[in-house]
């Protein structure tokens, strides 16, 4: 009903598993002092998140989503006056597009209404961190009787917003004397006026003071009430009705707050076992006070917060305005933490509250709009419940303060999985559509290259004779396999200027052959191979039969190293 209603009442983990369950937790932080407009929804400090389907939603089927639209238009309506890109906020942003649909939308039919929901919101389940539930209250519109003069009987005012009060509950006094002067004699800053004074900000008066009659004679009072007591949980509702004695009907709304914290009557009732907590009641609190009169103004004074009003043109039959300007529609409408959620927001509450009788035995499960703040209303899954106004509203809503659950409707656009400003742990890398193929054809080519090795160092002798005949290739076979030995090791640089072909056989076979014998062999005939080659040159009479089966062996020896080529694969298990 107002945006400052004083109503009683890590390490971030970003888990994903197969785009099924994702769970966001954001761990205990610092107050939050920014507005809604400018908040992530899903980046709350003290939150934990389950997204959810709506089948898990239990009571979402049973729902008149229809009356759910009807408050969630109004909302829009608000929403649409505004410009439709939101920097920096992406859930009004996202709630403006889908307002722009149900603007135009016209779900008449049975389900349409839920048909409409469900294809632009997601569910979310949102509680406190480490609990399940979220914290419920009521609130309504009081009507009371009162005169626009004092008279005898009418002797408790309302007051409107005093013009000293500034934002944050502060106002300016006279206070500091001017700067001190210099040795020189000259003020520091501005010139020396030793008449001048710095004003300076402090807390607004409190709610003694104002009591005490500290407004008084500056014009401030817009009715005048004959109960305190009708004046305190006026300003705890924030709106009222007042029947005037010329039968006319005033409405009043909320307009400013003195900025003092709240203080909970209630609480203090209940921890001195004046009242048990299961039986607390807005009915309980006035009818203590009622008997004890000397000691309900005691404590009324406790809640140093003060309400004033401003006097509206709504007719008989309309609701009062809440926070984010629009009616508000008791049933549907309801009052949230303003620093935390964004007007307009719908959310699907359940729980077992007293709405019939004293025992919380009537299971409640209803779409609910936010529309509404209160002073005292804070956290991420608590809400004030609006049930309208008169006598009947004011029961059922004074006997609220329950648990319930919170499933959050998040605009599908957006997505928390593709949240590119989150910390989150960084996931593994995704597991290759052939990864089977990849390994086999991995063990197949290192099964080739070790048998290729092992005959090559089986028989050094008979490869280093065939070369001894050999003649030198042209350059371009010497290119291709100096080429081919430079692909299994470039970073190796053979140390004798022998051929390509005599490199290669030194150093054929896999990297990983430990055993010394092999590999004496293997040196020895890469020697022989470099002294065979050397003594080629200064031959002239080669026989063509030795050119052509040297021609064969180099053209070999390339073709088998390039078979025995490692497939390059990272051996990373599956995700």
């Amino acid at each position: 009903m107002t945006s400052a209603r004083s109503r009683c009442g890590l390490v971030r983990i970003f888990a994903r598993a197969g785009g099924a369950a994702l769970i966001l937790a954001i761990a205990a932080g610092a107050t939050v002092s920014t507005p809604a407009l400018a908040r992530n929804p899903l980046k709350l400090p003290d939150t934990q998140y389950e997204p959810t389907s709506w089948t898990m939603v239990d009571g979402w089927a049973d729902d008149d989503h229809t009356a759910a639209f009807e408050a969630f238009t109004k909302s829009c309506k608000a929403i649409l006056q505004g410009p439709a890109k939101r920097d920096g906020s992406p859930m009004l942003g996202a709630l403006y597009k889908i307002c722009e649909k149900a603007s135009v939308a016209n779900p008449q039919k049975p389900g349409a209404a839920r048909v409409f929901f469900e294809q632009n919101f997601r569910p979310i389940r949102i509680s406190p961190l480490g609990t399940p539930d979220g914290f419920l209250t009521g609130y309504y519109e009081p009507i009371v009787e009162g005169v626009r003069a004092k008279s005898e009987g009418y002797e408790v005012p309302l007051y409107r917003k005093p013009s000293n009060l500034l934002p944050g509950g502060r106002m300016a006094v006279a206070g500091a004397p001017a700067p001190a002067a210099d040795e020189a004699g000259k003020s520091k800053g501005k010139k020396k006026n030793k008449h001048a004074a710095k004003r300076r900000l402090v807390p607004f008066h409190d709610r003694s003071a104002i009591e005490d009659g500290v407004l008084a004679g500056r014009d401030l009072e817009i009715c005048w009430l004959k109960d305190p007591i009708d004046s305190f949980f006026a300003q705890i509702q924030g709106s009222l009705r007042v029947l005037l004695d010329d039968g006319r009907l005033m409405r009043l709304n909320y307009s400013a707050a003195n900025g003092h914290p709240y203080y909970a009557v209630g609480r203090w009732l209940i921890d001195r076992g004046i009242v048990a907590k299961e039986e607390m009641s807005m009915d309980r609190i006035r009818e203590w006070m009622t008997r004890n009169p000397k000691e309900g103004d005691e404590l009324r004074r406790r809640n140093k917060s003060y309400v004033f009003f401003r006097e509206t043109s709504l007719a008989s039959n309309e609701e009062p305005i809440g926070a984010q300007g629009i009616s508000l529609t008791p049933g549907r409408s309801i009052a949230v933490d303003r620093k935390l959620h964004t007007y307009g927001t719908p959310f699907f509450i359940s729980g077992y509250l007293p709405i019939e009788g004293l025992t919380a035995d009537t299971w409640f499960k209803r779409l609910m709009i936010a529309q509404d703040t209160g002073g005292a209303i804070i956290g991420p899954a608590r809400a004030d419940l609006y049930f309208g106004a008169g006598d009947e509203a004011a029961t059922v809503a004074g006997r609220m303060r329950h648990p319930g659950r919170f499933v959050m409707l998040l605009p599908k656009s957006l997505d928390p999985s593709k949240d590119e400003d989150d910390d989150e742990i960084p996931l593994p890398r995704p597991r290759p559509t052939d990864f089977e193929a990849v390994v086999a054809a991995t063990e197949k080519a290192t099964e080739v290259k070790l048998e290729t090795a092992k005959a090559e160092t089986a028989k050094p002798e008979i490869r280093s004779a065939a070369k001894a005949d050999a003649k030198p290739e042209p350059k371009a076979a010497e290119k291709k396999a100096e080429k081919a030995a430079e692909t299994k090791k470039p970073d190796t640089k053979a140390k004798l200027e022998a051929k390509p072909d005599a490199k290669a056989n030194a150093k054929s076979g896999p990297e990983s052959k430990a055993e010394s014998k092999p590999k004496a062999e293997a040196t020895t005939a890469a020697k022989v191979d470099a002294k065979a080659t050397i003594e080629t040159k200064s031959k002239t009479a080669a026989k063509p039969e030795a050119k052509s089966g040297a021609k064969s062996e180099a053209k070999s020896e390339a073709k088998t190293e390039t078979k025995a080529k490692p497939v390059a694969v990272r051996h990373d298990p599956p995700t």
